[in-house]
């Protein structure tokens, strides 16, 4: 299956005639994690001439954390999300390793570890898929809006939204077990881990294990009947070709916890493999444009123009060679097959794939529970000490990068984080463009036309609270109005640092 890279609509940051349009906002994007809005510019003919994904929250972790002692970061950094906690606690523990020189960790700690991030991927795929994007998928999406939601689905198939609302229960199961909390838990810990899992925390999750690979494999199932039914819709929806990014294995298997980059071109060939992520800079870097918090990130030998990638799950089980539970793999190879030999660029198949690595996370747990490693042994290691840490790990979104680096006092002197959705920056702002120009373009706006450029997003499954920070001096635009509410003076700082006033 072949897409055409998309036509860049026009910027009208940089058009001559940029007066007279019309602008109609999406604020905020619905049914998903943390807050953004969408921008849409139209002629008076309705005819697109520009959208965008504005990210208008700044919550400035990479500040917050800075003199701060190090050993707080697995704790700390979490609090970016509700919803993917584990991923950064881990992404922390993970860079804090390096800190304490804790090249190899105990075999309980790794595998205490890989089955609390695995709880992680199956949990935050099942609340993604039941609850957020099956709703658009079972009912369409220009369906009216009072259905378009979780309670239309659970009114109308109960039995999805139970197996939904079971598998997130679950995967929350195996987190409070491993990390000590659903949500915010504490296990992770430089050098490894603070606890063992319990024999009746163990015993507990196996009586439920088997039903959640079952279940996994009717949601696999689900979402490829979804996708045969309507193929032309979910092959063409919001598709563009991009370069592709992700961990793997040591042996090219899929690995969601540790690895090496790899990159591939949007044809699929090899633009590098089996990178040592502690340099992760050599090949990515990032840029920022005063219209969003979120910065776009890019390889750095394709530049800017050319060098943006895209993350997730999509991504991931086309850029591995295989998966290493046997279920999973089974369905990677007939995705993989269905592209005829091409990667898949289709918008709409990242549900497809994410169900895939619910699978294999519903797999690996009951794999992992049946090994003794996790219920004893040593739980910390530590070696020579450093001052710049970084961990990587593939997150439920996508790439996770962690980097800190510390002082001789062992607090935080500079911190970089790169998530997952910043990853899909210009993934995500290009799929809207495709959606808005075949879909908007010279018709009159409904709440329905509107949706369709939602869907694309949640695609992507963003988690816009982990993506708010900036590079540099944060874009500002200031307006001093009197007391009849009149506009009297406005300043604006773009992000470059640049000042200009409007009277």
């Amino acid at each position: 299956m072949k897409a055409q890279r998309p036509e860049m609509l026009t910027d009208l940051e940089t058009a001559p005639n940029a007066t007279g349009m019309r602008r109609v906002a999406i604020d905020p994007v619905s049914r998903v994690e943390g807050h953004g809005k969408v921008t849409i510019l139209l002629d008076a003919d309705d005819r697109v001439h520009q959208v965008r994904l504005h990210i208008v929250e700044f919550r400035g972790f990479e500040k917050f954390v800075q003199g701060r002692p190090y050993w707080e970061l697995p704790v700390m950094v979490q609090r970016l999300c509700g919803i993917c906690p584990v991923s950064h606690h881990l992404a922390a523990a993970k860079a804090l390793d390096m800190v304490v020189g804790a090249t190899k960790l105990t075999p309980t700690a790794e595998k205490v570890r890989r089955l609390m991030h695995y709880g992680q991927i199956l949990q935050s795929h099942a609340l993604h898929f039941f609850h957020l994007a099956s709703p658009d998928l079972l009912f369409g999406f220009d369906s009216p809006a009072e259905r378009r939601n979780i309670v239309g689905v659970a009114a109308e198939y109960p039995d999805i939204a139970r197996k939904g609302v079971l598998l997130r229960k679950f995967g929350q199961e195996v987190i409070r077990a491993t990390a000590g909390k659903r949500i915010h838990g504490t296990g992770a810990i430089p050098g490894g881990v603070n606890k063992a899992l319990d024999v009746a925390d163990r015993d507990l999750l196996l009586a439920d294990a088997y039903r959640m690979i079952a279940w996994s494999r009717d949601a696999v199932a689900l979402v490829k009947r979804l996708h045969f039914a309507n193929v032309g819709l979910y092959n063409s929806f919001g598709a563009f070709r991009s370069n592709m990014l992700s961990l793997v294995g040591a042996d090219g298997g899929l690995d969601l916890y540790h690895g090496g980059l790899r990159a591939r071109d949007e044809a699929g060939g090899i633009l590098f493999d089996h990178v040592d992520y502690s340099r992760y800079w050599d090949h990515i870097t990032e840029e920022v444009k005063p219209w969003s918090y979120m910065k776009f990130p890019y390889l750095r030998a394709l530049g800017a123009e050319n060098g943006w990638y895209k993350v997730g799950p999509l991504v991931r089980v086309q850029n591995c060679d295989h998966i290493p539970t046997a279920f999973a793999d089974a369905e990677r190879r007939e995705f993989v097959d269905f592209g005829g030999g091409a990667p898949i660029h289709a918008t709409l198949a990242f549900h497809w794939a994410r169900m895939i690595e619910m699978l294999y996370a519903a797999e690996a747990i009951k794999d992992l529970l049946h090994d003794d490693d996790l219920i004893g042994g040593e739980l910390v290691v530590k070696g020579e000490r450093h001052r710049r840490g970084i961990g990587v790990i593939e997150a439920p979104r996508g790439t996770l990068i962690h980097h800190y680096r510390l002082n001789n006092n062992d607090q935080v002197l500079r911190a970089n984080l790169i998530v997952s959705t910043t990853h899909n920056n210009q993934a995500m702002n290009q799929a809207i463009r495709q959606v808005a120009k075949r879909y908007i373009d010279g018709r009159a706006l409904t709440e329905g036309l509107l949706n369709h450029i939602e869907v694309a997003i949640r695609a992507f499954d963003p988690c816009l609270s982990c993506a708010t920070h900036a590079l540099g001096q944060m874009p500002l635009d200031v307006e001093l109005v009197d007391a009849a509410g009149e506009r009297v003076d406005r300043l604006c700082r773009a992000g470059d640092g640049t000042f200009t006033r409007e009277a």
